[in-house]
């Protein structure tokens, strides 16, 4: 789906520059999505805070670095 008319950028093409670190409207602006007329802004913001929940759920379901060699199982 269309989410940036002026620039034509799609929700993939969103969902990638998210991917790749984008953080912000202004950051997406930086890729060249947003930077015209605005009319997408509200929707840039809301695929944003889904990712910004997304990437919080996958960190919180990580083992801690440190001791995840304390989760393993004995061998034998």
């Amino acid at each position: 789906m269309i989410v940036c008319i002026c620039r034509g950028a799609s929700d993939r093409t969103i969902s990638e520059a998210i991917d790749d670190g984008a953080r912000s409207v202004r950051d997406l602006q930086r890729c060249g999505i947003g930077d015209q007329c605005g009319s997408c802004h509200n929707v840039l913001r809301k695929m944003l805070a889904v990712a910004a929940v997304e990437r919080e759920a996958m960190m919180a379901a990580a083992p801690c670095p440190i001791h995840a060699g304390e989760l393993a199982l004995p061998v034998g």
